[in-house]
């Protein structure tokens, strides 16, 4: 079964990275609900978050912690929203939304992006991300 989400993570398929360690990767929604808009995925196959080992399930958590504060400081957000359906692929995959207000973490509000933009934010958030343990 061929996996977009997989061949991201295993770095066959183009994405606009920001940050991975040894079981995620964190790259950027190519049609963002907001600017800034990532998704962070297991390097491992999943289809349901829950089928997740509870071990590999906590680190995404503690994954998802630890990258949020970041997200919200280079984005100038009031929150960071958090998403998880996994219907557009079947691969778990965790939305973390730059938020301003209600209704902002709304599906119906995703767009395309230019590449310049998208290529801006990407170098902003790796370089703020670099330093996560």
């Amino acid at each position: 079964m061929k996996c977009i989400f997989c061949e991201i993570a295993n770095n066959i398929t183009n994405s606009y990275k920001v940050w991975e360690d040894e079981n995620f990767f964190a790259f950027l929604d190519i049609t963002p609900m907001n600017p800034g808009h990532i998704l962070v995925i297991p390097k491992i196959h999943y289809e349901d978050v829950y089928d997740m080992p509870s071990s590999l399930y906590t680190d995404l958590f503690i994954a998802i912690k630890k990258l949020s504060p970041v997200l919200k400081k280079v984005t100038s957000a009031k929150r960071i929203g958090l998403a998880i359906e996994g219907f557009g692929v079947a691969h778990v995959h965790i939305h973390l939304v730059p938020v301003n207000k209600g209704n902002e973490l709304n599906p119906e509000r995703a767009r395309h992006l230019p590449e310049k933009e998208l290529q801006d934010m990407q170098e902003a958030l790796k370089g703020a991300f670099k330093n996560l343990k």
